[in-house]
């Protein structure tokens, strides 16, 4: 962001200062108590705000200072950017401070144990003033009325609400996996309509339940596989599917660390679910996050980067 030159010129910001106090205080005298400064130096420099605007800011009587209609407007602005400014100043210090406290933390079951878990030794170790709070629930938490710092949420599209800060950390995708025992045994399907001759692994909380559907291009299929074991619970068929029960449809982010050491290897590549999803960090309201947080959620961010299979 590029500073006004105007703001750089010596005094402009203790006038834009003096001004917002007075507003605010209702009286110079009020004002002057509350900076610790000389009432004269405030309306001193107030009235060079307002020669320099070319307008008057305030109405001023024997008892009282009030906000003309320009004043209030301007008075809203300006008190913007004190706020930016104050919330730089603390940024800048907390950044320089170590960082200490209590993360409390809302993390989803089977996420929190496979992605959030081991990260927590290592986070520790290396911030020994930090403690972590976590709760592991399916449950949808409010994070302001419960008092956490953070939650970490893994879904299709995140809740909006306006008052709370989202970030976005990392995307995923629904695939098939089967064990290479298993595919060795059966053979692998070569297009979606071929999963009706396999036994398949069927989470029931898919949107599209009983159905899979698939999407490769601009190509849909939608498949109603024989289920060999139905489960609501995602890593249940996770395990299935690493000993060679079948076919399972499930999240990358699930799937990923099998994948990756071998036990599970993609079937039908490039055919996945319609929508992805995504994995967010949901913060309180406000601009400014304490260090122990944002720390805390630049470890996941940092962590799903270097492993994760989209």
């Amino acid at each position: 962001m590029q500073i006004p030159q105007e703001l750089l010129e010596p005094g402009r910001l203790e006038e834009l200062a003096a001004f917002v106090a007075v507003a605010e205080a209702g009286s110079f005298t009020a004002a002057a108590g509350l900076l610790a400064r000389d009432a004269s130096v405030l309306s001193r420099r107030v009235s060079q705000l307002e020669r320099r605007l070319g307008v008057r800011l305030l109405s001023r009587t024997t008892r009282r200072v009030s906000l003309t209609e320009a004043g209030a407007t301007y008075c809203r602005r300006v008190q913007s950017l004190l706020d930016e400014m104050a919330d730089a100043n603390r940024e800048a210090s907390d950044h320089a401070a170590s960082p200490r406290g209590t993360v409390r933390v809302a993390l989803p079951v089977t996420f929190g144990q496979h992605w959030i878990a081991p990260l927590l030794p290592g986070f520790l170790r290396r911030h020994p003033q930090i403690r972590i709070e976590a709760r592991f629930s399916n449950h949808l938490v409010d994070i302001i009325a419960e008092g956490f710092d953070v939650a970490i949420r893994v879904v299709a599209t995140p809740q909006r609400d306006s008052s709370l800060t989202v970030r976005h950390l990392a995307s995923y995708r629904t695939i098939l996996v089967a064990a290479p025992d298993y595919l060795a045994g059966r053979g692998a399907p070569r297009v979606p309509a071929e999963l009706v001759r396999h036994a398949c692994l069927g989470f029931t909380g898919h949107a599209a339940w009983p159905d899979w559907v698939l999407v490769k291009d601009r190509r849909r299929q939608t498949v109603r596989p024989p289920y060999s074991l139905t489960a609501d619970y995602s890593e249940a068929l996770l395990t299935a599917a690493i000993r060679g029960a079948g076919i399972a449809f499930i999240a990358s982010w699930l799937a990923g660390p099998a994948l990756k050491a071998g036990q599970l290897v993609e079937v039908l590549p490039g055919w996945s679910g319609p929508e992805g999803g995504g994995v967010h960090a949901v913060l309180p309201p406000g601009r400014m996050v304490p260090a122990k947080t944002r720390l805390f959620v630049e470890e996941v961010a940092r962590a799903i980067r270097l492993s994760w299979t989209g």
